[in-house]
């Protein structure tokens, strides 16, 4: 439904996940005559979805916090520097 729903045609859905023709188009067909049946799923994966990345945000939020805290790897700073300069130049810092 993403690819869908981001308006990509049926042909490039069909080559970017592999589907036959007629694969493709059984789908499509499925989908319009089952539109709401698959809307209430997609809506229900997408917030089981948000409900996990929510669920393992929280749960690493520590082990994040305390990974940033560590001090900088000895030799890593010219790499470290690029990196913050690349960030500053992308409007990420």
């Amino acid at each position: 439904m993403d690819y869908i729903n981001a308006e990509w045609s049926p042909k490039l859905i069909r080559q970017w996940l592999g589907l036959t023709d007629k694969q493709m188009s059984d789908v499509m067909e499925y989908i319009k005559t089952h539109t709401a049946e698959v809307e209430a799923e997609y809506r229900e994966v997408i917030r089981q979805a948000e409900e996990h990345r929510r669920y393992w945000e929280e749960y690493n939020r520590e082990r994040f916090a305390a990974i940033a805290a560590l001090p900088p790897k000895p030799g890593q700073e010219a790499i470290r520097d690029k990196l913050r300069a690349k960030k500053a130049e992308l409007g990420m810092l």
